[in-house]
């Protein structure tokens, strides 16, 4: 996944010129490689980029996604309103991988009403792992993971941190004057984003505006 500059992905001996001024400029510009194979960046310009990976079956052929293939959809309201842009997720390229990124608009929370995809109430087991960037990068988040048994730990997360989350619900905030920018990437035996909600708060959801 494409964070920003401008260069070259090349897998087999394909090429694809990749550019992006930055998460909160651009849309996501990412290259899905099947299992086993090569990739070589090549930098025109300091460039960052996430490698996300997972074990997975041989077989299938590299895809580009660019800027103009991601479509954002809102999700939330109020204070919990959030863009996500799905990446690789209704695709039928990817063989275990989610990947996809989500706007905080400053104040606001997601992952909200607080959700997990574990295994511990028959939703299918995702394990995910998080990376911010903060605008203004001097800013901060909040990251909490908590389990229904009690444990709970909250992570002040900065401008380029990552969070690996393998259990528990974990809602995310941004405080005033910060926006807040995650690639979330999960992967599971089961490729199917079916989330579990905490039934404690979910009654938001019924909520009139």
């Amino acid at each position: 996944m494409l964070q920003e500059g401008r260069g070259t992905f090349e897998c087999d001996g394909e090429k694809w010129p990749v550019s992006r001024a930055g998460v909160f400029t651009e849309r996501a510009t990412a290259l899905l490689l099947p299992s086993g194979r090569t990739l070589t960046v090549r930098a025109d310009t300091p460039l960052e980029a996430i490698l996300i990976s997972a074990p997975a079956p041989d077989g299938g052929t590299p895809v580009l996604v660019r800027a103009d293939d991601v479509q954002p959809a809102t999700r939330g309201r109020d204070t919990f309103t959030r863009e996500v842009h799905n990446v690789f997720v209704t695709d039928t390229h990817a063989k275990r991988l989610l990947v996809g990124e989500t706007f905080n608009p400053p104040g606001n929370w997601s992952s909200y009403p607080p959700h997990k995809h574990d295994g511990r109430d028959g939703e299918p087991v995702l394990e995910e792992v998080y990376h911010y960037r903060i605008d203004p990068p001097q800013g901060f988040g909040v990251q909490m993971l908590y389990a229904g048994d009690g444990e709970s730990i909250t992570h002040t997360v900065r401008d380029g941190d990552a969070v690996l989350l393998p259990y528990g619900y974990h809602p995310v905030s941004a405080p005033p004057g910060y926006r807040l920018y995650y690639l979330w990437g999960m992967a599971g035996a089961e490729r199917r984003l079916a989330l579990h909600e905490d039934p404690a708060h979910s009654w938001i959801n019924k909520l009139k505006t």
